[in-house]
């Protein structure tokens, strides 16, 4: 497996030093792999987009649309 080096404060260091229990490793590589994912993602969603017509705002108002949907749907199941 490849590693990396990392710089970090003194501060860091000594906080983290102070939680011996946790395995920063794995910590630092499931983070890594959420930011590839999120970025390829992202990157997938403006190959899609690339040709559409709605404006932002469009796109903003339509999100909005959607979550208060989902909240009257969640809202009457009583969650």
């Amino acid at each position: 497996m490849p590693n990396i080096t990392l710089s970090l404060t003194n501060e860091l260091k000594k906080d983290m030093d102070l939680l011996p229990e946790l395995n920063w490793s794995e910590m630092i590589r499931g983070f890594l792999l959420q930011k590839v994912k999120r970025v390829l993602l992202l990157k997938k969603l403006d190959k899609m987009l690339e040709n559409s017509e709605l404006t932002e705002e469009q796109c903003l108002k339509l999100g909005e649309k959607a979550k208060q949907s989902m909240l009257r749907r969640y809202s009457a199941r009583g969650w």
